[in-house]
């Protein structure tokens, strides 16, 4: 873990003693540096308040479905320390059901729908290539809304 994590985790307990004292998991977006270090940039720039992650990835990679109050330090791909964010919302659903609204608070490409879909229906497509799962509009999403509430 890059040093800046636990620094940037313990500026925000100074504001907010009440926070957890443990260091919350840190983590990029996407699978490739220029996609990473674009969506945490976004997120410091305000234009990224929800990301999207199928149950199948998460369940490949063993990690869990993300819950309203949870922490997590946004790193870029390096693993610098960029912001931390609490979640405030998650709902499942159909990729199918994605909405424009969805795609518009994730705040990536044009803001699109049609460039939403296109974008994650590749990323899905990439990440659960050597898994059982299929990528449709029957793919199960969970919808992860967030503020942030400090940045590095």
């Amino acid at each position: 873990m890059h040093p800046s994590v636990e620094h940037l985790w313990q500026r925000y307990r100074a504001i907010d003693p009440a926070a957890p004292a443990d260091t919350p998991p840190a983590f990029h977006f996407c699978d490739n540096r220029e996609d990473a270090d674009i969506c945490a940039d976004l997120v410091v720039a305000g234009k990224k308040r929800a990301t999207a992650s199928s149950l199948a990835e998460l369940e490949a990679s063993g990690d869990p479905v993300p819950q309203p109050g949870e922490y997590a330090i946004v790193t870029d791909w390096a693993g610098q320390a960029r912001a931390v964010m609490r979640t405030t919302h998650v709902k499942i659903k159909r990729l199918g059901d994605i909405d424009e609204d969805f795609a518009v608070k994730e705040g990536e490409g044009d803001l699109t729908l049609t460039w939403w879909r296109e974008a994650h229906d590749a990323y899905f497509t990439r990440v659960l290539a050597d898994t059982p799962y299929t990528v449709d509009d029957d793919l199960q999403i969970a919808c992860e809304e967030f503020e942030v509430v400090l940045t590095g």
